[in-house]
């Protein structure tokens, strides 16, 4: 032993004997003189594995001329000066001997405000072992904490990236080698960091992120401010490694950070934002960390929340299924925190960056979680919140929101809730956006429990059918929200809906009478066919005809102010139209509302609407108005004091129009059957004028109508109706004959065959004659019309009247014979007419 002592005693002196020519060759002006140097240098003594005491002995002695060719100008010189220093570095047993050389010279080539090492590689190599020093000496750096500090603060900020992570490594090390000491300067470092935090590259990112870790953790603490917002943006990052990275920081800081209690309210949220990450991974250390966070909360705080862990770990009986239950600590802190989170949501949900209004509403659902009936105290300010969030152009922001709406549902108690919802569903906060608190309010009801609701399903009932909340708006979204409410009501509490039924039924009607949309439309239809359903009856008939008296006393409430824009009209059509033959059993409150709201003095829009739903109603009148055979009774009143009111003529379109609506319910009414015969000839002398005067309507469709309904009432009537009534009909009708519309001439030409089959022996031809001579003059005028159709209709009327006064008819037919363009049909008419006289001479007594 003693003699390999002596001999590495020895060894060290010889080596440096061997080397003294290469270190004199290091000061020669020729360049490769001096690298064959280095590289000798190099090869004599660590490539040669020397036993580590010489090692020691020799760097020691080259140190300084090695430290000179850092600033050699040749670059493989100082490329292989490092080297080996490094290799002396890693190898000798006590490197803190070079550090009094090695710090200052380090500092100088790399603290320096300008960059004394043009090469980046070579920058990379300085790094790589100053990395390696702090490994190897440790502790022994603390004298050096400044030239440390001053290369980090250039390196960190270098332009090779490589440099960048290298060093954001190194300041990891020497944070925890030295944190007695570290922190004195740790502050130091907070901006060169966050100047690279952004950079372009992703493992740049990741280190620079691990390195203000370590710098925050080690330093004083003042310092949290400064990088929270930057390790925030980061959790947006597109790189999962990036986000990792900021997890497992801020998750080390709430567990090790010595003032982690003042930052719980900053740092919470950074951690609780990763448990929603869309990657599997980050969210279960994110989830694994606040787990731990948690319960070495609830250690260290064990006797203040000694009485809470007692009768707290039981959850809610009403609690989000599927959802695992957080740890109470973990509910603690976001509970003892919350007053200082709900702001910072509030502020970032409203963000310009979509990703971080996605980002923040999923945080909100989180911390409700977490805060369960805690959330209560914090109402006020969440619900505005939440309609803000609500009416986000971001999809996900909304469906975050509504989820997050849906917790208050399962933790609020019904009474806080509703107290401000209600207030704020009468009163939107946002004119623009209206139907923010109803799709709030839905969200919420979502997540209340049936028992829980049940006594408050009368007040929102009520609150949902005031006509300032489902009759002021009409946007497409409005309705939509109204109907969620009911539906989620419907899918809640079900068979207990029975007793806001009514309130329900309006509000459906209501959504049904005001959508402009076919598909809202039939979800309202689906709403009431649910609605009967929870309530075990038959079909929405038994579901009308259990309201429809209230309905209709709801309606005739407002009737002496309706008007055209009136929701309540379009409501009355969804209820006599939907309820089908049940409106015929509450006839006796449907006439005074229709007498009302069809008042000459009434708005015309509203008038022709209506008028226009009755005649779809009497067409159809056994199985709608007069199904229990009640409407009979009225249509008399109803014809008089409605329908004919209203086809008095008045200047005017729009007078024009209502005429015609009210000629087309009258028309539907003669047709339906609701009306006998014999209560028409009891209105003849006051319908009969009102007929006659539309068919000189300047309106087409008002001529047609009026023909029609003037066929119709000689086809119930006309045998019954006296010869001075017929007399006055025919000239009116014969004016028709002319008109410009084909249609109309073609019913008037049916009216008049109708009139000729009215005719009984009551009507005296001879006293008659003039009045027939007339009609027959006028319609053989018409037997030479210029369409085909309507002489053959002409011809046909003719035969049929025919048989009233043969001579007369054949008399006239010969004066215009030879001036129509053809004799065909007089021929034909007059050889009919012969026939006839001939069986009427034979027909004679001898």
């Amino acid at each position: 032993m003693a003699a390999m002592v002596a001999g590495d005693e020895h060894a060290a002196p010889e080596i440096l004997r061997g080397l003294a020519r290469h270190l004199n060759c290091l000061n020669e002006d020729n360049k490769a003189t001096r690298k064959r140097a280095l590289e000798q240098i190099k090869r004599e003594t660590v490539d040669k594995g020397l036993p580590s005491s010489v090692l020691q002995e020799v760097f020691s002695a080259l140190l300084k001329p090695l430290l000179k060719c850092l600033s050699d100008p040749m670059e493989r010189c100082r490329e292989t000066a490092i080297v080996v220093i490094t290799e002396f570095i890693r190898c000798v047993p006590k490197p803190e001997e070079s550090l009094p050389y090695l710090m200052p010279c380090l500092a100088q080539r790399l603290g320096e405000k300008d960059i004394l090492e043009p090469a980046e590689e070579l920058r990379l190599l300085s790094v790589e072992m100053l990395t390696l020093v702090v490994e190897v000496c440790g502790k022994n750096l603390a004298p050096y904490l400044n030239e440390m500090i001053s290369i980090l603060q250039r390196t960190i900020v270098d332009p090779f990236p490589d440099v960048k992570r290298e060093s954001c490594k190194c300041t990891v090390n020497f944070a925890e080698c030295v944190p007695e000491h570290f922190h004195m300067q740790a502050e130091s470092l907070v901006k060169p960091l966050m100047q690279t935090i952004v950079h372009q590259h992703s493992r740049v990112r990741v280190t620079v992120i691990e390195a203000t870790g370590a710098v925050i953790q080690h330093g004083t603490g003042k310092n949290v401010d400064d990088v929270l917002s930057h390790l925030a943006q980061r959790l947006f990052d597109d790189s999962p490694q990036v986000r990792k990275a900021v997890t497992a920081v801020v998750g080390n800081w709430l567990l090790n950070m010595r003032d982690r209690y003042s930052y719980f309210h900053k740092l919470i949220p950074l951690l609780l934002s990763s448990i929603d990450d869309e990657i599997p991974e980050i969210r279960l250390l994110a989830a694994d960390l606040w787990r731990q966070v948690g319960v070495q909360w609830e250690k260290e705080n064990e006797d203040d929340i000694k009485d809470k862990m007692d009768f707290l770990l039981a959850p809610p009986p009403f609690y989000p299924p599927g959802v695992e239950r957080p740890g109470l600590g973990c509910r603690e802190l976001v509970v003892r925190n919350l007053g200082r989170l709900v702001p910072a949501i509030i502020h970032d949900i409203t963000d310009w960056l979509v990703s971080t209004r996605i980002r923040t509403s999923q945080l909100l659902s989180v911390l409700l979680l977490h805060a369960e009936d805690h959330s209560t105290q914090h109402l006020q300010p969440l619900l505005a919140t939440l309609y803000r969030a609500c009416t986000d152009t971001e999809k996900d922001v909304v469906i975050n929101c509504l989820a997050a709406a849906k917790l208050l549902g399962y933790f609020v108690p019904p009474a806080a809730f509703l107290k401000l919802l209600l207030d704020h569903v009468a009163s939107p906060y946002s004119s623009s956006h209206p139907w923010a608190p109803l799709m709030v309010l839905a969200a919420v009801l979502g997540g209340c429990s049936k028992p829980l609701l049940k006594p408050h399903l009368e007040q929102i009932a009520n609150s949902l059918a005031q006509p300032d909340v489902c009759q002021e708006y009409q946007q497409v979204m409005y309705l939509e929200q109204l109907l969620a409410c009911v539906d989620v009501l419907l899918r809640q509490c079900e068979s207990d809906c029975g007793s806001v039924s009514l309130q329900l039924l309006q509000v459906l009607v209501t959504v049904q009478s005001l959508s402009t949309e076919p598909d809202l439309s039939e979800k309202a239809v689906e709403g009431v066919q649910c609605l009967s359903k929870v309530q075990g009856l038959e079909s929405v008939m038994e579901l009308y005809r259990q309201h429809m008296g209230q309905l209709l006393d709801w309606l005739s409430a407002s009737v002496n102010a309706w008007s055209s824009y009136s929701p309540q009209r379009l409501q009355l059509h969804v209820i006599v139209m939907q309820s089908g033959p049940v409106i015929g059993e509450f006839i006796s409150q449907l006439m005074p509302l229709l007498r009302n709201c069809l008042q000459p003095d009434k708005d015309p829009e509203m008038r022709m609407s209506i008028f226009t739903m009755l005649a779809k109603l009497l067409l159809d009148a056994d199985k709608t108005l007069d199904s229990n055979g009640h409407f009979r009774d009225e249509s008399e009143k109803f014809l008089c004091d409605t329908v004919l009111p209203n086809l008095v003529w008045h200047a005017g379109r729009t007078a024009a129009a209502v005429r015609t609506a009210a000629l087309s319910c009258l028309l539907a009414l003669l047709h339906g059957g609701a009306i006998t015969p014999g209560q028409l000839l009891c209105l003849e002398e006051k319908l009969r004028p009102q007929v006659l005067s539309a068919l000189e309507e300047d309106s087409q469709m008002g001529r047609l109508l009026a023909c029609r309904s003037l066929s119709t009432i000689l086809r119930l009537t006309g045998s019954s109706l006296h010869p001075e009534a017929l007399n006055k009909i025919y000239p009116e009708l014969l004016k028709r004959l002319d008109d410009s519309s084909e249609e109309v001439r073609f019913v008037a030409l049916q009216a008049l065959g109708l009139w000729f089959s009215s005719l009984t022996k009551d009507y005296n031809p001879k006293l008659c004659a003039p009045h027939l001579q007339l009609l027959f003059q006028q319609l053989l005028l018409h037997l030479d019309d210029p369409d085909n159709l309507v002489q053959d209709q002409v011809l046909e009327i003719l035969k049929k009247g025919s048989s009233l006064h043969p001579s007369l008819l054949k008399s006239e037919v010969e004066a215009v014979r030879d001036k129509q363009r053809s004799p065909l049909h007089c021929d034909q008419l007059l050889q009919h007419i012969s026939s006839l006289l001939t069986e009427t001479a034979a027909d004679r007594p001898e």
